[in-house]
């Protein structure tokens, strides 16, 4: 980010880590689904780390609107008028997991809700220990765009600087946006490489991931 001049995005998405290291193993977590391939012992102190007041100050610096996951781990984070909530469908009363997440943003709109499960299938490829379905993306990028009046004919630039499983990317892609991201672990980067490939272009793979043809348009 310090190589781009300010204001350069028109929109940065984030899910920062929350902060909870040393709570439990990723590859612990989801019957060991999420182990990071690596370095197959990582535990969530190595990667779950929230970032410091100086992220958050260049993110705002680089990008003219903001949305960022967890705000109500980060304190430090000034008024917001427009929260974001996603209402996790699947989690009942009493259940160990969060029934809900905030995420902050700059904009100016009143908050908005979206209801939906976080639950992801046990045969599916789900590499990654924080995915966010491809449809909450999509929808507040949709919700951005309808308040600050931009449509993909403006070519809005979105930026992701923790891609993960590529969720952002992908919605991105489905509305007509230019999109930038950044990802630390190189084996997350090939695997959500792979997923946004598999969602947007008819990558067909075996299942050990494998690619074997692409779709091709007829015209």
């Amino acid at each position: 980010m310090r190589t781009l001049p300010d204001g350069f995005f028109h929109l940065a998405v984030a899910d920062p880590p929350y902060g909870f290291g040393g709570v439990a193993t990723d590859g612990v977590r989801f019957g060991g689904r999420f182990r990071r391939y690596n370095h197959g012992d990582s535990d969530m102190n190595r990667w779950d780390t929230a970032p410091d007041a100086a992220f958050f100050a260049e993110l705002a610096r680089v990008s003219q609107h903001q949305i960022i996951w967890g705000a109500n781990f980060f304190p430090d984070m000034p008024p917001c008028k427009c929260f974001l909530t996603w209402v996790k469908t699947n989690i009942p009363d009493g259940f160990s997991m969060a029934q809900a997440e905030y995420a902050w943003t700059s904009l100016t709109c009143n908050a908005r809700v979206w209801h939906g499960s976080s639950a992801r299938s046990k045969d599916g490829d789900h590499f990654h220990p924080t995915e966010k379905p491809v449809a909450l993306y999509r929808w507040l990028m949709q919700v951005w765009m309808e308040s600050v009046q931009v449509t993909p004919a403006d070519a809005p630039k979105v930026f992701d600087p923790m891609m993960g499983s590529q969720s952002s990317r992908i919605a991105a892609y489905s509305l007509g946006l230019d999109y930038y991201g950044c990802e630390l672990d190189a084996e997350y980067f090939r695997r959500g490489c792979l997923h946004y490939e598999k969602e947007t272009a008819g990558l067909i793979t075996q299942s050990d991931g494998t690619p074997v043809a692409r779709q091709l348009s007829l015209f």
